[in-house]
């Protein structure tokens, strides 16, 4: 079973405390997730993330950024995303390190942190809808960073994500030498497939998930 979800916060250097949502086992190997930039730690795809990763025996902590904490729906600057970051890991990632993990922007700024000077202990990192590029702007690709990243990486892609075009997307991982791609046939970058019940699809996510963070 998933199991309770218990709320508390963490405490953002110079910006204040951001709500922290964690659920499954107390001693189950620790798995940090990230929303996208228009959701909470509360959003629907989070939620049963980590429902079904907290029933697999994961200790799942999911956390607000200070943006979303306050309501606001434009994102934090970058310094600060990776500052939020680097405090749940710190105060939550665990003496063995912890996969981060995160929903498209929150991915985003996991993989970003993990490819600084002096990234955080991490054990790998799980990408739902990595937004490779801004909508139609495929010459900007967020590529650049991804070879300083030193853990395993899963990318977990749909076919039809208007922000991860396959034939961009394959290549680019396909030159990171610690890096799985994992697609979800027809989906978008919400990963819903037409004809196909979500929770077939979650469980899709979440057993590919399991595999690689228990490799």
């Amino acid at each position: 079973m998933a199991g309770d979800v218990t709320e508390g916060s963490v405490l953002v250097p110079d910006r204040g405390p951001v709500t922290v949502l964690e659920q499954g086992p107390r001693r189950g190997r620790r798995l940090l997730l990230a929303h996208g930039a228009g959701g909470t730690a509360r959003s629907p795809f989070l939620s049963q993330v980590s429902d079904g990763l907290a029933s697999a025996g994961f200790r799942v902590v999911r956390f607000n950024f200070p943006y979303s904490e306050a309501g606001r729906r434009s994102p934090d600057r970058a310094a600060l995303l990776l500052a939020t970051w680097r405090a749940v890991v710190d105060s939550h990632g665990g003496d063995g390190g912890a996969v981060l993990a995160g929903k498209s922007m929150g991915g985003r700024y996991a993989t970003l942190l993990l490819a600084e000077p002096d990234p955080p202990a991490a054990v790998g990192v799980v990408l739902f809808g990595y937004p490779l590029h801004p909508p139609g702007r495929i010459e900007q690709l967020r590529t650049e960073h991804l070879p300083r990243v030193q853990v395993p990486m899963l990318f977990l892609s749909g076919t039809r994500d208007p922000l991860a075009r396959l034939d961009l997307l394959e290549p680019a991982i396909g030159d990171l030498p610690r890096a799985t791609l994992h697609l979800v046939d027809g989906g978008d970058h919400d990963f819903r497939v037409k004809a196909r019940p979500s929770k077939d699809v979650m469980k899709e996510l979440v057993d590919a998930t399991v595999a690689f963070a228990t490799a």
